[in-house]
């Protein structure tokens, strides 16, 4: 059972009271290093200078973090707690350093999304953050979504704007709070002149004997498309160009190497230009639901400036 919210602040603020910051630090080289030597000279330290930090480290938790054996230090399982929470706290410490450094200062934001939803959907949401009075200045990282997971995780940004993972990486630790935004919808274009573009009706397995231009098969849309592939019955082609860019890959179908598939935004404007034509599939591809994803815990006074702004894009 959890404990009261009095109680929690209690708890926060004795632990508070016997850590320092260095502690997080000489937890995480205890981490990365393996053994209390190999930590002790990473941190200038001496060896039974580290291992008394380490004791009152554990004395101020109440618990056992590492595990000592010959081979060196491992950490307990409430251990791994510990050292997400440091990295998290340590990471919080350099944003707030960065935004005092700033020439005006301003609050940091840091986003992170997939690129088919940095280059098709954010940039009128950014655009209202930096024009937002108090000033924003946002960090955008655009990765694959279990990169994204693990820096949110990780403290190395402040939230997501991204579809929901496909399945969560073990190793991420953290509770995360999903708020779905819209659906993102995909579209199956091709070279204005190519055959399929006159037609009124596409099937995949037609779809299956053309050339094509594929995201990297690590990525929510190639799975997309694999997916409606594998329901049709038919073999997915081999890619005549894999690319993991949205914006790529449309230039490459405007070049006429093959098909592609790609978000809607960047193909509506390559269709309504004329550089691309809009194949009419049946099915149509399924649409994927994008969501903020934050860590689970305290207000974050960021993310409240960034769920405004989406509420403005509504």
């Amino acid at each position: 059972m959890p404990l009261p919210s009095s109680d929690v602040a209690d708890a926060a603020g004795r632990l508070a009271a016997r850590l320092r910051f260095r502690h997080l630090q000489l937890l995480l080289a205890l981490e990365r290093e393996g053994s209390l030597r190999g930590a002790a000279q990473g941190m200038n330290l001496t060896q039974p200078a580290l291992s008394k930090a380490l004791a009152e480290i554990e004395s101020a938790f109440g618990v056992p973090l590492f595990e000592r054996n010959a081979r060196g230090l491992k950490p307990t399982p409430r251990g791994r707690v510990a050292l997400q929470g440091a990295a998290l706290l340590l990471a919080q410490l350099g944003q707030v350093q960065q935004e005092l450094s700033a020439a005006a200062p301003a609050l940091l934001l840091r986003v992170g999304a997939p690129p088919f939803v940095a280059q098709g959907y954010l940039p009128p949401l950014l655009g209202r953050l930096t024009a937002a009075t108090p000033p924003v200045q946002v960090s955008l990282l655009e990765e694959r979504v279990p990169m994204l997971l693990r820096a949110l995780a990780a403290g190395e940004v402040d939230a997501l704007v991204s579809t929901h993972p496909a399945q969560m990486p073990e190793d991420l630790g953290a509770e995360l709070a999903f708020e779905k935004l819209f659906d993102a919808e995909f579209l199956v274009i091709a070279p204005p002149a190519h055959p399929l573009a006159r037609s009124r009706r596409v099937d995949w397995a037609q779809l299956a004997r053309e050339r094509w231009v594929l995201p990297g098969r690590s990525s929510m849309l190639r799975r997309v498309l694999d997916e409606c592939f594998l329901r049709a019955g038919v073999v997915a082609p081999a890619p005549v160009v894999e690319s993991t860019s949205p914006v790529t890959n449309v230039e490459l179908v405007a070049h006429g190497l093959g098909l592609g598939a790609a978000p809607g935004p960047a193909a509506q404007a390559a269709v309504a230009q004329g550089r691309v034509a809009r194949l009419r599939v049946a099915p149509a591809m399924p649409p994927a639901p994008v969501a903020l994803i934050t860590r689970a815990g305290p207000r974050n006074p960021r993310v409240d400036a960034l769920r405004a702004a989406l509420r403005g894009s509504r």
